[in-house]
C-alpha cells in the first residue's frame, strides 16, 4: 500500500517504479495506491504501472464536495477478492458488480454530487487532461518559487527537502525554529479570509500547508502567497523578502505574452 501523495508532507512517491519492482521480483502482493490527493492533478496510469487497487475521492484534484470515494479493481484484484476473508457488506465488491442498481452505491445514491462530478469531469475533459497537469505543475512551481525566497529567513522551509519529491497539488511549509503557524494561520484568515491548511500528523503544530489542486488559478495563488508574505511581515516573522515578486515573474516567464 502506498499513496501517490502524502497530503500531510507534500511528498511526492515513484509509483511507476515500486510497480515495476513488484513485477520484476514476481511478488504475488496486491499492489493498492492512495490517489486522494494526486488524482487529476498530474499523471496516474493504474493499468501501465500495475497497479491492481486503487482508492481516490472527489473533493480534491475532481473538485466536487466531499462525500464520494472510489475503488478502481484490477484484474488480479477482483480475482483474489471471491477468497478475501475480510469481506464486509460496505467493501463487497462482488455484490457492487452484480445486477441490482442500488447495491452498486451500497444503498441510496449520493444524486447531487454525482451530478456535481459529471460537471467537474465535463471541466477537466474541456481544458483536456494533459493541460490540467501543466497548469498544477506551473502553480506548485509559483508556490515553491515564493517558498524559497522566504526559506532564506531561517524560520521556513519546506517539508519535502528532495524537490524531484514535492507534489504539484500541495505545499508543506514547516517552521524550522518549532515555531507555531497558528498565529499566521489566524492572521491570513481573519484579515485576508485566505484559510491555510494546518499542519497534520507528526507535523501538527509545527507546519502549515497550501493547496494548489482543482479548480485553481494564477490569481487565486498569487492572492494566498500575497497574504502569506503579508502575515510574515505582520507577525514580524524571519523570512526572505520578496516572494510574491519572484512568483510573479516565474508565472510570466512560464507563461509568455
Amino acid at each position: 500500500m502506498v499513496v501517490q501523495v502524502d497530503t500531510s508532507t507534500s511528498v511526492v512517491n515513484d509509483v511507476a517504479a515500486i510497480g515495476q519492482v513488484i513485477e520484476e521480483v514476481g511478488h504475488r502482493a496486491l499492489y493498492m495506491v492512495d490517489t486522494i490527493a494526486s488524482l487529476a492533478t498530474m499523471p496516474f496510469e493504474m493499468d501501465a504501472w500495475g497497479v491492481d487497487v486503487t482508492v481516490s475521492a472527489a473533493q480534491k484534484g475532481l473538485m466536487t464536495p466531499p462525500g464520494l470515494s472510489f475503488v478502481a479493481a484490477g484484474p488480479k484484484a477482483i480475482a483474489a477478492h471471491p477468497g478475501a476473508d475480510l469481506r464486509t457488506s460496505y467493501w463487497d465488491w462482488t455484490g457492487r458488480e452484480g445486477p441490482l442498481h442500488y447495491q452498486k452505491y451500497c444503498g441510496t445514491p449520493p444524486e447531487h454530487l454525482l451530478f456535481g462530478l459529471r460537471k467537474a469531469l465535463d471541466l477537466l475533459f474541456e481544458e483536456g487532461l494533459e493541460n490540467v497537469f501543466e497548469r498544477h505543475r506551473i502553480l506548485a512551481e509559483a508556490v515553491r518559487q515564493a517558498v524559497s525566497v522566504w526559506s532564506q529567513g531561517g524560520t521556513l522551509d519546506f517539508s519535502v527537502t528532495d524537490p524531484e519529491a514535492r507534489a504539484n497539488s500541495v505545499t508543506t511549509i514547516v517552521m524550522t525554529d518549532g515555531t507555531d503557524p497558528r498565529p499566521l494561520l489566524d492572521y491570513c484568515d481573519t484579515r485576508w479570509g485566505v484559510v491555510l491548511g494546518v499542519g497534520i500528523g507528526a507535523l501538527s503544530e509545527r507546519a502549515f500547508r497550501i493547496a494548489h489542486m482543482g479548480h485553481v488559478n494564477a490569481p487565486m495563488i498569487l492572492g494566498t502567497l500575497a497574504a502569506v508574505e503579508a502575515g510574515l511581515i505582520a507577525l514580524d516573522i524571519p523570512h526572505g523578502k520578496g516572494g510574491v515578486q519572484a512568483t510573479m515573474e516565474l508565472i510570466a516567464e512560464t507563461v509568455p505574452a
